[in-house]
């Protein structure tokens, strides 16, 4: 156990033996596996809806159902922290995403693959929270900077090479192992994190008066909390491949969200013991942190899926040339992030915060300026400007979130952290498609307009391209209609990307409103 003079300094830490910093790598293995999950399966759908021979649409769920019972699980995991046992909690979640990993591995159809998904959702979604909590509560303020600068590199990083390593196992091996991949490390964190964990009295404290009370269970509060964001999530995801309110799917789960978070917010904010933490909220530099974790969010998830997206379509990259181009460009993240681990807490956390979003919205201005003749190292320059402002938010945002905090509330504010960072994640993704399509049609409408026998541009480009094709005119046509398609794509992420840029500009003045002591940010207090 660590030492009793650290013990009455933080009464809360959860460093066992080995002390905080050993604890915080051994549960960021855990933390890792799950953020990486987010983001392997993505790029190998295809490859499992085929062999599911299922069709590509039908396939998505499992990213749906993923991201559904992620997001149900991290508002109330700092219910289930109290209630279980933060510890215990840490290591059912470990050892329910490990073994529903195995289930997805040998899921031999499509509703039994979704059914494991659920499960390695739930399982997961319970980790990055506890963690962060962990982090919080084990370090004292002035040296919470450096711990959460590893737990960022977790978070940006990982994102950042799942879809290299699952496109690179699934064009190689098989699309199994992306899933099996995770159970010898679920089985060494569970271990490990088992061993260095410890559970302090005063968390045993909190569990003990939670149960002394009965252990109310807002089922209520949950039961419309789960029905909201399921609703919310399915809509986002599937509104596009739905065309959005046209489908009564769509209209139905629109209605689920609106009377489930409504109702939950109504609730929980005239309930004794809210199983989501919103009166956290009225915490001005808390609310504001977690408007900007949903604008990291929709950064780190919506780019992933966006640029390689744009690198296959556009300028057909395969998927592991795709991720690799995130891959070389997102390097400089993990440089990045023990330098702002270092610098925050000793500078005004808004010196680190405006330039480095000021830097995503120049990454978003560049990837605006794209045109068919970019080039990978374009690619992976943009990816640069994104990296290199990343680690100066993470870092930055965790830390100055629990400023003014009550001891004891880390680990709702954890989960509320973590779910606003998933939830912008999934803004980003639904806003990005949405935008790329109706913005595709509209230039692919234009761009026709002009392929006309008037246009004596047109006529001459079809006679040269029909002699190259040996007189087969059908042939040039397709060669012409081909070149249109990829001049709209192009010209639709332009414009995705400019509104990206705008959106980031739009946060830029709250963090000049963020409470700061002295020329730096306000110390949280221990906890």
């Amino acid at each position: 156990m660590a030492g009793s003079s650290s013990s009455d300094a933080l009464p809360r830490s959860a460093a066992g033996v080995g002390g905080p910093w050993l604890m915080t790598a051994v549960i960021s293995v855990a933390t890792f596996m799950e953020i990486l999950d987010t983001s392997i399966a993505n790029v190998a759908l295809d490859n499992i809806s085929g062999n599911l021979g299922v069709s590509t649409d039908q396939g998505t769920w499992l990213v749906t159902s993923y991201l559904v019972a992620n997001a149900i699980i991290i508002p109330i995991s700092g219910f289930l922290t109290r209630a279980i046992g933060r510890k215990r909690y840490f290591l059912i979640s470990i050892a329910l995403f490990t073994m529903s990993s195995l289930a997805c591995a040998f899921a031999p159809n499509l509703g039994l693959l979704i059914l494991a998904r659920v499960f390695q959702g739930m399982g997961g979604g319970g980790l990055a929270p506890v963690e962060q909590s962990m982090i919080a509560d084990s370090f004292p303020p002035e040296k919470r900077g450096p711990a959460f600068a590893a737990f960022g590199m977790v978070v940006v990083v990982a994102p950042i090479i799942g879809p290299t390593i699952g496109g690179y196992i699934t064009d190689t091996i098989s699309w199994h192992w992306i899933f099996l991949i995770n159970v010898p490390v679920g089985i060494a964190a569970f271990f490990a994190s088992a061993f260095v964990v410890g559970e302090p009295e005063a968390v045993k404290e909190d569990t003990r008066k939670l149960r002394a009370r009965g252990l109310k269970v807002d089922w209520v509060g949950f039961l419309l909390t789960a029905i909201g964001l399921a609703g919310l999530l399915i809509m986002l995801d599937r509104g596009q491949t739905e065309d959005w309110f046209s489908s009564p799917l769509i209209v139905a789960m629109g209605i689920l969200a609106v009377a489930g978070l409504g109702g939950m917010v109504v609730w929980e904010l005239n309930h004794e013991d809210p199983i989501v933490p919103l009166p956290l909220l009225g915490n001005r530099n808390f609310a504001i942190t977690t408007l900007m974790m949903l604008m990291l969010g929709l950064l780190v998830f919506g780019t992933i899926q966006l640029v390689p997206q744009m690198l296959q379509q556009v300028f057909s990259y395969n998927a592991y040339s795709a991720g690799l181009a995130l891959t070389y460009g997102g390097a400089i993240a993990i440089v990045c992030m023990p330098i702002s681990g270092q610098v925050v807490g000793k500078v005004d956390t808004r010196l680190l915060l405006f330039p480095a979003f000021a830097l995503q919205a120049l990454a978003f201005w560049h990837f605006s300026s794209f045109s068919t003749n970019s080039t990978f190292a374009d690619a992976a320059w943009g990816r640069f400007y994104i990296s290199l402002g990343l680690p100066f938010m993470f870092i930055p945002i965790s830390t100055v979130a629990y400023v003014g905090l009550k001891p004891g509330e880390a680990d709702k504010a954890s989960a509320m952290l973590n779910f606003f960072r998933n939830l912008g994640g999934a803004f980003g993704i639904s806003l990005c498609q949405t935008l790329l399509a109706r913005r595709e049609q509209f230039h692919q409408s234009r761009l026709t307009e002009s392929l006309s026998g008037l246009n004596p541009l047109y006529a001459e480009n079809v006679a040269r391209l029909t002699a190259a094709q040996g007189g087969d005119r059908q042939a040039a046509l397709a060669t012409i209609y081909s070149q249109v398609q990829r001049q709209a794509a192009m010209l639709s992420y332009d414009e995705v990307f400019r509104v990206l840029m705008w959106c980031v500009v739009g946060v830029l003045p709250l963090v000049l409103v963020l409470r700061v002591a002295g020329g730096k940010s306000e110390a949280p207090p221990a906890h």
